[in-house]
Parts: structure tokens; C-alpha cells; sequence
């Protein structure tokens, strides 16, 4: 995997890492976003049968995260499990281990619209938002945000033409005020940045961290390319052409 991308959000200096972590040196603090834990269980139940291996993905890869950066402090901004019921869906083995990582460290979860209620019998503190410093953590981006806000909740996901080929993506949106993270769990999809959607909450410029085959790269918004149809016309004006 490569090294970690240097990002600078309202004064602070930040590291954007290829497994979809930020980590927060000053604070020693590893932040994700959009976990969606069990997912996989949560679609079965509405009749599409996914491999049931997403919560167990998702759990190695932020282990691996929390062993290279060696945090004090982990901040799960929202969604982190996919339904209200989802942490009592947990298998033994993965509950065991979630648990021992919550307890070693001090955890945050921050409420998403997936998870508006504390996780069930983890442990770790519950909270709407938080504000630690120059930096402010919220599940879904306010339009109206002060500078320093971290969120989640887009998943953004990113294109960029390279040697002739369309190379894809999450990725890491920031204009230097916001950043939104990518959505770490195995089993999520993605919103284009430059969709309208996620194209208004930035500056003019921005850029994005791109992960591609367990790389990063820093981008500026202007080379990406730009969404596909489908995600090019806000939803308001897709109903209002439906009608």
C-alpha cells in the first residue's frame, strides 16, 4: 500500500490514507466514515443474498489501519453500522474483536441517519457532532458548515482518464474549509464528486485524494472527469423532469 497523502484542512495537517482512513497526527486520531457494518445481513433480510464476509472485511482493514497509525483516539463519523439493529447482528468473533479495539482506545461514534442510536453493548461515547480544536466532525456535511468540518455520508468516488485507460475510485474531497471522507465499509457504492450533489459543498477549487489498486494520489478537482448521466442533474431536477 502506498504512503499516505498530506492534506491541509483549516490549519491542520492531516494525513489521507489508501484504506480510506484520515489520520490527525496533533491529536493522534484516526477518523472514518460510513463503516456501514453489517450490511450484508441487513439486505438479506430484505431478500438480496450478498456473501455475509462485509462486516468482517471491513473490521480487518480498520484493525490494520489502527496497528500502522497507532491512534489514542478513533472518531466513526455516522453510519457506522447499517441499520439501528445492526450491532446485535454482530458475530461473536467480530463483536469480540470490535469490543477489544473500542475499549483500548477512546472511541467516538458519531450518530449518522443509518445509526441515530448508540450501538448496542460496545462501549465507546455517542455523540451528534463534535469539535476538537480547528476541526468540527458531523455525519452529513452542513451547507452552511464553519471551516474545518469533516463528514461523511456521500461516499464521493472520483474518475480520472490516466495512460488511455478510466481509473476510478473513493476518494477524499477537500477544498482546504471541508473534507469529506470516503466511505470505508466493504460493501458501499459511491456519488461522483463532480455530481451536483457534492460539486456545490466545495470551493470553485478543490481536490480529491484518489485510491486506486491500494494507492493514493493527490488530484485537483478540474483534471477529474466529470460524472456519469446518471449522477449530472441534482435530485430535485430529476423529479422535476420525471413529473
Amino acid at each position: 500500500m502506498s504512503r499516505p497523502v498530506d492534506l491541509v484542512l483549516n490549519g491542520a495537517e492531516l494525513l489521507a490514507d489508501a484504506s480510506g482512513a484520515l489520520f490527525w497526527p496533533d491529536r493522534d486520531t484516526l477518523i472514518v466514515a460510513d463503516l456501514h457494518l453489517e450490511k450484508g445481513s441487513s439486505l438479506a433480510r430484505k431478500g438480496t443474498l450478498l456473501p455475509p464476509y462485509d462486516t468482517r472485511a471491513t473490521i480487518d482493514r480498520l484493525l490494520a489501519a489502527i496497528q500502522n497509525y497507532s491512534p489514542r483516539r478513533v472518531i466513526c463519523v455516522g453510519d457506522s453500522f447499517h441499520d439501528v439493529a445492526g450491532s446485535e447482528r454482530l458475530s461473536g468473533e467480530d463483536r469480540a474483536e470490535l469490543a477489544a479495539m473500542i475499549h483500548r482506545l477512546d472511541w467516538v461514534w458519531i450518530a449518522g441517519n443509518h445509526d441515530p442510536i448508540p450501538p448496542h453493548g460496545l462501549g465507546g461515547a455517542v455523540a451528534d457532532g463534535m469539535v476538537d480544536g480547528p476541526l468540527s466532525f458531523r455525519h452529513e456535511a452542513d451547507a452552511a458548515g464553519s471551516p474545518g468540518e469533516i463528514s461523511g455520508h456521500y461516499h464521493p468516488v472520483a474518475r480520472l482518464r490516466l495512460k488511455g485507460r478510466t481509473v476510478s475510485g473513493r476518494c477524499f474531497a477537500n477544498d482546504g474549509a471541508r473534507l469529506i471522507l470516503p466511505a470505508f465499509g466493504a460493501y458501499t457504492g459511491g456519488l461522483d464528486v463532480r455530481s451536483p450533489d457534492l460539486r456545490r459543498l466545495f470551493a470553485p477549487r478543490f481536490e480529491v485524494a484518489l485510491i486506486h489498486a491500494r494507492r493514493i494520489w493527490r488530484i485537483p478537482a478540474s483534471e477529474l472527469l466529470p460524472p456519469p448521466p446518471a449522477q449530472r442533474v441534482a435530485p430535485l431536477e430529476r423529479r422535476e423532469r420525471a413529473q
